[in-house]
């Protein structure tokens, strides 16, 4: 079982506004939660760091392609 920290200020104040905030966040932000090898995890963010890209970037960037890709194939 998992025990909470003791109370401060502070945490209540972070759970009073994780528990006001949380749906909001959902609506607006998404996760994948995916693990990938370590070494494709390495070699992704070498090429991140060395082309000045978020991950957020990448992702977006990858989707477009293929997404083009797709609606090519399909005409």
């Amino acid at each position: 079982m998992v025990t909470r920290k003791e109370d401060t200020p502070q945490r209540r104040a972070n759970r009073k506004y994780e528990e006001k905030n949380k749906e909001k966040r959902k609506a607006k932000c998404g996760n994948f939660q995916t693990m990938i090898p370590r070494e494709l995890f390495d070699e992704i963010n070498a090429f991140l760091k060395e082309n000045g890209m978020t991950k957020v970037d990448f992702i977006r960037d990858g989707y477009e392609a293929l997404k083009h890709k797709s609606d090519n194939e399909s005409k």
